[in-house]
């Protein structure tokens, strides 16, 4: 079951993490390359800034972007920006986001995302969790997927192979964690030993299927390392 106010404080604490890490570059550095290809760091703050904005929207029952061009158009315009300004804005946003999330709702509701694609309100917490947690690994400044909270680990590799669930373009694919955890994903997931088997440490296969590390860490038997789609 979904508790959407203990994500809401997981998202709180992964806030300031992110927002201690920020506040030791200075404009230079935030002007660097991040890990995410063609964005530097600045654009990942700025990312992460109006990502708050548009999960505010989504709660109250806004479109989440105005369309896709406004919100690089954002991104862009707000990613060179002086370090502390990124501060400033990533505070403002995330208080709104918790403040909106105290607000009495229904978060039973669905609710619509961008390119149509639909959650329980009671989720929302959890993504932007994802978004302020894997982009604070995407800065580069030493926060790797190893230091994620396990909760986190766990949850975002079920969420992203139940993503993955039905694709035809993936094979039957079972994820098998060194600790014993088994998840299964792709076309066909009619078991846990038939298909492809990707084997390692949860960290790695998270960094796999979200698209963060290639997978030559994992081991696989039944076939190649699967190809998976851009999130």
């Amino acid at each position: 079951m979904i508790d959407h106010e203990s994500d809401l404080i997981q998202v709180r604490e992964a806030t300031e993490r992110l927002l201690t890490a920020a506040a030791s570059l200075d404009n230079a550095a935030t002007a660097m390359p991040s890990r995410l290809p063609g964005w530097s760091r600045g654009h990942v703050l700025a990312h992460v800034a109006r990502n708050a904005d548009a999960l505010v929207n989504v709660l109250q029952g806004r479109p989440m972007y105005a369309d896709a061009a406004t919100r690089d158009a954002d991104i862009e315009r707000d990613s060179g920006r002086p370090i502390d300004i990124h501060l400033a804005d990533l505070r403002e946003t995330a208080d709104r986001f918790q403040a909106v999330g105290a607000e009495p709702a229904d978060w039973s509701r669905t609710v619509e995302l961008r390119n149509g694609v639909t959650d329980s309100a009671s989720r929302i917490p959890f993504r932007r969790w994802v978004e302020v947690d894997l982009h604070h690994v995407d800065l580069g400044v030493g926060y790797e997927l190893e230091d994620l909270p396990e909760e986190f680990v766990t949850r975002e590799i079920e969420f992203l192979a139940e993503r993955f669930t039905g694709l035809e373009s993936v094979p039957e694919t079972a994820l098998w964690s060194t600790d014993g955890r088994i998840w299964t994903t792709g076309g066909t997931t009619g078991g846990t030993t038939g298909g492809v088997v990707v084997m390692g440490r949860a960290p790695e296969l998270l960094g796999w299927l979200a698209g963060r590390r290639d997978g030559t860490a994992l081991e696989t038997k039944g076939g190649p390392l699967p190809e998976l789609p851009a999130l």
